[in-house]
C-alpha cells in the first residue's frame, strides 16, 4: 500500500468558478452563489473579507458592498430547461445543478485524454481522484532502466534489492512538499512559506514516485486552466486519504505532496474532529471517552482497546490515525445508474389540482439529463420512479413501473408516466374522499427518479426497438420506509447512511460537497426506496398474494438470479511500485 501515488484533484470554490467563468467576470471580484437564502459557493476574493458558507446574505453584503451574487439557476413551470431568473420563488421554481454537472463532465474526460494509464475516481462533482501509479511505474522505467530486471550476477534474482534513488529530487513549481516537522515545531500548517530548515530524511524511491506524479498532475492542472479556464489545487500522497488531506494543506491554485517520512508528524498535531466522518457523532463519542483533541493523543491507545469500545467501526479509525487507507481509485461510469430531481415544497400538495405542476418541474429537469446523456450513448433507464412524503411522517411512500423506449423523448412522455403513478400510489380526489380511513394529503416532498440506467439491448437500438413488442411490468410501491438518523453532514464529499430494519444492513449513498440539503434527501429518498423494492421482490417470490397499490393481486412464485462473481482485476505492475 506504501508504493502507490494517489491524487486528488479539487476545483476552487466551483460553483463560483463556474457562474464567474459564464458571465465573463474578473475572477479577482468577490463573488458567491445563492440557493434561495443560503450561500453555496464562496470565491477565495470573498473569503478574504471573511464571508463562508455559513453567513447570511445581508450580512455579506455588509462585509463586502461591492460583493457579486448570483443565484443557480432554476426550472419553472411551463419552462422546458433551466434559466437564471431575477427573483426565483423557492414556492414556483426548482433548483438546478445542471451547469455544474455539465462542467464535471468536461474536467472529468479531460483527465482521463491528459492521463490515459492513470485510474480516475470522480469522487463528487469538484474532485477527482488519480491513481498515478501504472504510468509513474513507466516513467521511471524510462528515466532509470536498471530498475527494469536485476543484475544476472545476483544470487537474490528477484529479490535483489533495488539500487540507492538519486538524492537530489526536482519538485514541480508551485509544488509544496510538506515538511517533517519535530515536535517542537508547531503544525505543518505554520510551516506554510517559511523559510526555517526544517528535519529531513534521506531520498526514497517513493519519493521519486511521488515528484513524478506531481509532475504530471501539475501538467493536467496546468491543462485544465488553459482549455476550461478552471484553477485547482490538489494534494498527492501514498493513499486516498492522505491525498485529501495533503489537497487542503494549501489553497488556492497550489498542490502539495506528502511523503511517506512526514506523514507522522503531519497527522499528530491534527485535531482529529477535522477529518472526514470523525466531526460528527462517533469523533463526539472519542472525544468524550478519552479526553482527547489530536491524532497524537489517540496513537498510544490500542487496537483491542477501540475495539472494545467502538465495535464495527474501530478498525476504521485505528487506521486512520495511522495514515492507513486500503481503498482503490475506481473508475465510476460515465453515466449515473439513476438519476433523481427533488423538491422539498413550501407549500403542501393536498390534491390532484396541485400535483402537476412540480411534476412537469421535475420531469423537465429529468429530460434534460437524460438527453444529455444519450449523447455520450445509447443509454436509457429500465424503470421510472415515484416517490412523495406526508407531513408528520417519518415515511416515504414509492411507486415504480418499467419506462418503455421512445424514439423522441420529451418531457410530456415523462408526465405521464409519473402521472399513472401518481394515481396508482394515491388514487383520485374522489377515491380519498369516499375512503374514510384514507387521511387529509398533505405531501411535503415529492421526486421523480431514472433507475437502471445502462446500454440498450441490442434489439432496442434498431427499428425493432422503436417498432417492437413493448413489455408491460405490474408497478411496485414500498410505504412506509423509517427515516434514518443521519450522520453529521460537513461541506465535503462523503456518504450518508441508512439501516434497513428488514434486513439490518446499513446501506450508504454518495453525497457530493456543495449538494445542497434537498438534494442530499433525495438521493438518500431514493436509496430507501431502491432497497425496499429489493424486500418487496423477496416477498413476492415467497407468496401467492401481494398487496399492489392497496389492492390483493396474485401473482406467481420466483426466484432471484444467483449473484455475479465479482473479477479480479489484472495486475500490470512492477514488484516494487505493485498496486494490491
Amino acid at each position: 500500500m506504501t508504493r502507490r501515488m494517489i491524487g486528488l484533484c479539487d476545483m476552487d470554490a466551483f460553483y463560483a468558478q463556474c457562474e464567474q467563468k459564464r458571465l465573463g467576470i474578473d475572477p479577482t471580484l468577490p463573488l458567491v452563489v445563492l440557493q434561495w437564502d443560503l450561500l453555496i459557493a464562496v470565491n477565495y476574493p470573498a473569503r478574504k473579507f471573511g464571508i463562508k458558507r455559513m453567513t447570511k446574505l445581508p450580512e455579506a453584503r455588509k462585509m463586502c458592498p461591492d460583493l457579486v451574487v448570483i443565484h443557480v439557476a432554476t426550472y419553472k413551470d411551463g419552462e422546458m430547461e433551466a434559466k437564471y431568473h431575477p427573483d426565483p420563488n423557492n414556492k414556483t421554481h426548482k433548483v438546478s445543478l445542471d451547469l455544474y454537472r455539465r462542467e464535471s463532465i468536461k474536467i472529468v474526460n479531460l483527465f482521463k485524454s491528459t492521463l490515459p494509464t492513470a485510474e480516475i475516481e470522480k469522487a463528487s462533482v469538484d474532485e477527482s481522484f488519480i491513481d498515478f501509479t501504472v504510468p509513474v511505474q513507466n516513467t521511471l522505467l524510462e528515466r532509470y532502466p536498471d530498475l527494469a530486471s536485476f543484475p544476472t550476477d545476483s544470487p537474490l534474482e528477484m529479490d535483489t534489492p533495488l539500487p540507492p534513488p538519486p538524492q537530489d529530487v526536482t519538485w514541480p513549481l508551485e509544488t509544496m512538499v510538506i515538511p517533517i516537522l519535530s515536535d517542537d515545531e508547531g503544525t505543518p500548517e505554520d510551516a506554510i512559506n517559511t523559510t526555517t530548515p526544517h528535519q529531513e530524511s534521506p531520498t526514497t524511491w517513493h519519493d521519486i514516485g511521488l515528484s513524478i506524479a506531481a509532475e504530471l498532475l501539475a501538467k493536467v492542472r496546468s491543462e485544465i486552466l488553459q482549455t476550461l479556464g478552471y484553477t485547482t489545487s490538489a494534494g498527492i500522497a501514498r493513499n486516498k486519504f492522505l491525498a485529501k488531506l495533503a489537497a487542503s494543506y494549501k489553497k488556492p491554485a497550489s498542490q502539495s505532496v506528502l511523503r511517506n517520512s512526514a506523514i507522522p508528524s503531519y497527522l499528530r498535531p491534527m485535531p482529529f474532529q477535522k477529518i472526514r466522518f470523525l466531526g460528527g457523532k462517533l469523533g463526539a463519542v472519542i472525544a468524550e471517552e478519552y479526553d482527547v483533541q489530536t491524532v497524537g493523543e489517540l496513537l498510544s491507545i490500542s487496537l483491542s482497546e477501540i475495539q472494545r469500545k467502538f465495535g464495527s467501526e474501530a478498525l476504521w479509525v485505528y487506521q486512520v490515525f495511522r495514515g492507513i487507507d486500503i481503498s482503490e481509485v475506481k473508475e465510476k461510469p460515465p453515466v449515473n445508474k439513476s438519476m433523481l430531481a427533488s423538491k422539498n415544497l413550501p407549500k403542501p400538495i393536498r390534491g390532484d389540482g396541485d400535483v402537476l405542476q412540480w411534476v412537469q418541474v421535475l420531469c423537465s429537469e429529468l429530460a434534460v439529463r437524460l438527453l444529455e446523456a444519450r449523447e455520450t450513448g445509447t443509454v436509457w433507464p429500465k424503470t421510472i420512479a415515484l416517490h412523495t412524503r406526508q407531513a408528520g411522517d417519518g415515511a416515504t411512500r414509492s411507486k415504480q413501473s418499467h419506462f418503455p423506449f421512445v424514439r423522441n423523448l420529451t418531457r410530456e412522455v415523462i408526465v405521464t408516466a409519473v402521472m399513472k403513478l401518481w394515481k396508482e400510489l394515491h388514487g383520485t380526489d374522489a377515491e380519498r374522499a369516499a375512503n374514510p380511513n384514507v387521511p387529509n394529503m398533505k405531501i411535503i416532498n415529492i421526486a421523480v427518479s431514472f433507475n437502471g440506467v445502462e446500454a440498450l439491448e441490442q434489439g432496442q437500438r434498431g427499428i425493432e426497438g422503436f417498432l417492437g413488442r413493448e413489455r408491460t411490468h405490474a408497478s411496485t410501491s414500498t410505504d412506509h420506509v423509517t427515516i434514518p438518523a443521519v450522520k453529521e453532514e460537513p461541506n465535503e464529499a462523503e456518504k450518508m447512511d441508512y439501516l434497513c430494519r428488514t434486513c439490518k444492513k446499513t446501506l450508504t449513498v454518495p453525497v457530493e460537497r456543495d449538494d445542497p440539503e434537498e438534494i442530499r434527501s433525495a438521493k438518500l429518498e431514493s436509496l430507501k426506496a431502491e432497497h425496499e423494492d429489493y424486500h418487496f421482490a423477496q416477498r413476492l417470490s415467497r407468496q401467492d398474494v401481494v398487496v399492489l397499490g392497496g389492492a390483493k393481486r396474485r401473482t406467481s412464485p420466483g426466484g432471484q438470479a444467483a449473484p455475479k462473481k465479482k473479477k479480479r482485476k489484472e495486475e500490470n505492475i512492477t514488484s516494487y511500485f505493485q498496486k494490491k
